[in-house]
């Protein structure tokens, strides 16, 4: 494992993703998560839908055209506030990113998807597509496994056990392969409506 996967994928890199719950709090405040089974259900489904979605554009965005992808995957995330959360943590990881391995290339970036600044990053830091889809892949669910502790209380080494039951391998080596056409719309649903609520309530997280 190389040190741009270990930072990239570390909860203290300042990527922003502590603002994001990546569904988990619309589907706690539905009673759909309300333990570690039921999280760790919610977490395998996120992994092959949004998860692996991340994880291939990560991957392509290491040796592809950074603005095609962007479009590209703008066009597979139809929930306005998806967009909108992944474009955030794309700016914020971006912003971290430029200080930790300055690149001209970096200039052509200025808010991409989430995704994108991840394989943007790992590219001018020297990593691969694998390193790249592994970090996007881990993402999406480790963000998401501490929102929920922070949400009901759950045992935090039980959740850990469950982000590590997670088949990242997996995932990372059908990302690799090409851009997946998946879906989400339980996801897409979550945020948006998640969105709405926030305008009118205080909510622990932005999405």
């Amino acid at each position: 494992m190389s040190a741009v996967l270990l930072v990239l994928a570390d909860s203290r890199f300042p990527g922003g993703g502590h603002a994001h719950s990546g569904g988990v709090e619309e589907a706690a405040a539905r009673g759909l998560i309300t333990d570690e089974n039921s999280l760790e259900s919610f977490l395998a489904g996120r992994l092959r839908t949004n998860g692996l979605v991340s994880a291939a554009f990560a991957a392509a965005a290491v040796d592809g055209d950074w603005s095609t992808l962007d479009v590209e995957l703008d066009a597979r995330t139809p929930s306005p506030a998806q967009r909108a959360a992944s474009r955030a943590q794309g700016k914020s990881t971006l912003r971290a990113g430029r200080v930790a391995w300055p690149s001209p290339r970096l200039d052509a970036l200025s808010q991409p998807h989430h995704a994108i600044a991840i394989g943007a990053l790992v590219h001018v830091a020297g990593g691969t597509a694998e390193e790249a889809a592994e970090c996007a892949a881990y993402l999406s669910v480790s963000g998401p496994a501490s929102a929920a502790v922070r949400l009901l209380g759950l045992d935090p080494f039980r959740v850990n056990a469950v982000v590590a039951r997670m088949d990242l391998a997996a995932v990372v080596e059908e990302a690799v392969k090409g851009l997946p056409m998946l879906g989400a719309p339980a996801l897409d649903l979550f945020a948006d409506s998640h969105a709405r609520i926030h305008q009118q309530e205080v909510r622990l997280f932005v999405s």
